[in-house]
């Protein structure tokens, strides 16, 4: 198959969707298919184009098969609403050019957010007659509206209108939580049209390894110390002042330290949170090197995964496949009737205490602290259950067959997708068929 991906984000962005829209292309080239990948110039999570794109209005470049076309995106360090809007509109307009200049695609998968991508991919499906298949990986406006970032009336209206219109103008939509499909019925989306995808980790990549000699505690000199770890996003839907909070009714205990990594920005609102509670077993870290990523986790006795309390099905952190992935103890600050929570549970792999209850929070902690037999369990129960449910090869053929089946129901290109299964077969080993 060709296959146009349409994503705002993609390596070398090293965090959210950026790896796992990398993986996935990369990984259906090594399949056979024609990947091409239409995006924004690198930005995330500094939000400032990367030094090497800055002055371009577009790039092309290949990576491992696969053909990126790069357009400028209006981008501010610290953005307000004006400048959202303008960063998803610039994404809409420039992207644009260099998808309809490139070859005809079989299908196309659209990514969410960036919402308004649903305009240019929608007109592109029509153009060539293609199906176009959108992927959520967090429903809005619902998240912006929840977290109280969207209040303006009027825009509220237009992006609902948007939502609406992005459901309706797609060919099937991919989701990767089943919290997510109960919110797309109850917005009248047939169940039919849904199909449940989840994210995956790359379990050769992220896997278990010893905290003996680890390179990442003996360089923040962590030895000896029972390491609680948050990696990803400080946004509005965290609430980490709950995790510094917890911390500070912890500092008693000098074995356990807390780590949390993420952006600058987000780092700078957190120093301040742990002078105010006295927080002095806080440490603080910038984004670390995707290949360090393994040892990062590796260093970690807990994993952290924190929601506020209205963040319920709309966001499904990508980071609870990794940490469960990494083989490590998770523990969930999240509402107990949430995507996240439901996940963390089903792995059998970590323990979930109330949202915003930094008390609930400590105590858990204290818990896992006292029993290090607790901890091993859980952590092999998380690496298992990783294995088994969000291993990447698995996600790939079932984003394959999803393509195939949107290609299949259009009975003009029937027998396209016939001669691509053939092809499939013949090349596999005779004791594989």
């Amino acid at each position: 198959m060709r296959i146009l991906i349409y994503s705002y984000n993609y390596s070398p962005e090293p965090i959210g969707i950026a790896p796992l829209m990398t993986e996935l292309a990369e990984g259906l080239v090594k399949r056979g298919h024609q990947v091409r990948v239409v995006t924004a110039m690198p930005n995330y999570p500094e939000r400032r184009i990367y030094e090497n794109y800055r002055g371009k209005w577009f790039v092309s470049e290949y990576k491992n098969g696969v053909q990126i076309q790069r357009s400028y995106v209006w981008i501010r360090p610290q953005p307000n609403l004006i400048d959202r809007l303008l960063l998803d509109a610039s994404f809409v307009l420039t992207s644009f050019f260099p998808a309809i200049a490139g070859w005809r695609p079989d299908v196309i998968l659209s990514t969410s957010p960036s919402l308004p991508v649903c305009l240019p991919t929608a007109f592109l499906g029509w153009l060539y007659r293609c199906p176009v298949v959108l992927n959520l990986q967090d429903i809005l406006p619902d998240a912006a509206l929840h977290v109280g970032l969207l209040k303006n009336k009027l825009l509220i209206k237009v992006l609902t209108a948007l939502e609406k219109f992005a459901y309706h103008s797609a060919t099937k939509i991919s989701v990767i939580a089943d919290g997510f499909v109960e919110n797309l019925q109850k917005k009248g989306v047939a169940l039919g049209k849904i199909a449940q995808i989840p994210n995956w980790v790359d379990i050769n990549f992220v896997r278990p390894l010893p905290k003996e000699n680890n390179a990442f505690r003996v360089a923040h000199n962590l030895d000896g110390k029972f390491v609680v770890l948050y990696s990803g996003n400080i946004a509005l839907t965290q609430g980490l002042e709950t995790v510094v909070t917890a911390a500070s009714l912890l500092r008693h205990i000098p074995e356990i330290t807390f780590v949390i990594v993420g952006e600058a920005k987000g780092l700078q609102r957190l120093q301040m949170a742990c002078t105010e509670s006295g927080a002095d077993n806080v440490l603080l870290l910038p984004f670390q090197p995707r290949e360090s990523l393994p040892e990062l986790l590796a260093a970690a006795d807990v994993g952290l995964v924190v929601q506020k309390k209205n963040v319920i099905s709309f966001n499904m952190p990508s980071k609870i496949q990794i940490l469960l992935g990494s083989g490590r103890a998770v523990v969930g600050s999240v509402p107990s009737n949430g995507t996240a929570a439901r996940a963390i549970k089903q792995s059998a792999g970590g323990v979930v205490v109330p949202p915003e209850k930094p008390e609930a929070l400590a105590k858990a902690i204290l818990d896992l602290y006292n029993n290090p037999e607790k901890v091993k369990t859980l952590g092999c129960n998380s690496r298992k259950f990783a294995v088994e449910q969000y291993a990447f090869e698995q996600a790939l053929t079932r984003y394959e067959s999803l393509f195939y089946s949107v290609l299949a129901e259009d009975s003009t290109i029937e027998p396209l997708v016939n001669s691509f299964a053939q092809k499939r077969l013949l090349l596999r080993p005779k004791e594989s068929r």
